[in-house]
């Protein structure tokens, strides 16, 4: 019992000394890390106390790992928690599935096989992608046209079946050899819009459905996702930008949120927990940028992201922000973002605990992304 007093005592003395310690590191554009002790390996007090406590730790741990091996004797193992593994099959109407999914399946029969979604929210079509995934594996989205028929499907998982074979991992070359020349316009109302020929996906027009592929450049230019959408729906979109509304604002957010863990857990990293009080800092900074027009990690005060998490008493020793702006939803901010080394590194840390994503729109309907990770 006195050893433990000891350790806790030598533990809030090293906590007392947090403030002196974060001082001596600086962040990057992207990233902060207080928590490197080793840079202070030359200040004998501090080592001091961390040999003191790691000797009373290694003491302690000692003896709770006797009582542990004794417990665990009378106890049956544990399985760890297993992806159930989908069985994907050919579509038998359309080109692509999800899940075995295809578009025009009735949503009634969806809901009765799978039950309610876990989550929805508005998208930039007017209706909602609603989301699956059992602690986001075998996680994608699926939205219903008025006829309450799948109108919609995505996913960044192993979720993707096609009559041709095209799967995720599979090369861009090898894509369009199977589907042809993707789409370089898109019309809009009484507008064309020119697609751009430099970005990391390609839209498909086969059906009457398009079939937008996103490429990963980091792993070979191959499939990482898949959105379907039906030229019915597609069609009733007049503009390239969505109407900016409070409720699509929110559900940006928490589609980028589910976004990003389903990458995490395609990449073994563990989800991330949605932080609300984080959330606001990031919403705050989104809503700055699109008010002000501008476009930085560091705001018109000279405040990092860092500064801004502090001045909203936000405790973190590891943190990071995420910025995107103009993507037409934030399936395309996502895929953007995991494009981008910087970001991606960010969106597939393994030190981070918390997320919080805020978006805002500026006065031509422009979305303004901030993803604010950390660690306490």
């Amino acid at each position: 019992m006195v050893r433990f007093l000891m350790i806790i005592v030598a533990l809030f003395l090293i906590h007392s000394s947090w403030p002196f310690i974060e001082k001596q590191f600086n962040h990057t554009n992207l990233t902060k890390d207080i928590s490197e002790m080793n840079k202070l390996k030359d200040d004998p007090n501090i080592t001091g106390t961390i040999q003191t406590i790691y000797s009373e730790v290694q003491s302690a741990l000692q003896q709770l790992g006797v009582l542990l091996n004794n417990r665990q004797e009378n106890q049956q193992p544990i399985e760890s928690k297993k992806e159930s593994k989908i069985e994907l099959t050919t579509p038998a109407q359309q080109e692509f599935s999800i899940f075995n999914i295809e578009l025009g399946d009735s949503r009634d029969d969806i809901i009765e096989n799978l039950g309610n979604p876990l989550r929805s929210t508005l998208n930039e079509y007017g209706t909602t992608w609603n989301t699956y995934h059992d602690d986001y594996h075998n996680f994608f989205m699926v939205m219903y046209g008025d006829d309450h028929k799948v109108a919609g499907l995505y996913t960044n998982q192993n979720l993707i079946a096609s009559k041709n074979g095209i799967k995720l991992g599979t090369p861009k070359q090898t894509v369009r050899n199977l589907l042809g020349e993707p789409l370089t316009t898109i019309q809009k109302g009484l507008v064309l819009y020119k697609l751009s020929d430099k970005e990391d996906y390609d839209v498909f027009l086969r059906d009457n459905d398009y079939i937008t592929i996103f490429y990963d450049k980091h792993q070979g230019d191959t499939v990482t996702a898949v959105q379907l959408i039906s030229k019915n729906l597609e069609n009733k979109k007049l503009t390239i930008y969505p109407k900016a509304s409070s409720q699509l604002k929110e559900g940006f957010e928490y589609q980028l949120f589910d976004l990003t863990n389903a990458a995490r857990v395609q990449h073994q990293l563990p989800v991330l927990t949605w932080d609300q009080h984080v959330q606001s800092t990031a919403r705050k900074h989104s809503t700055d940028m699109a008010v002000n027009h501008y476009f930085d990690h560091t705001n018109l005060k000279g405040q990092s992201p860092f500064d801004r998490m502090a001045a909203d008493h936000i405790v973190f020793h590891l943190a990071g922000e995420n910025l995107a702006y103009g993507q037409f939803s934030s399936i395309f901010a996502h895929e953007g973002l995991m494009n981008s080394l910087g970001h991606r590194e960010n969106i597939l840390r393994q030190g981070y605990t918390y997320l919080g994503v805020g978006v805002a729109f500026n006065n031509e309907s422009q979305p303004y992304y901030t993803e604010n990770f950390y660690a306490k």
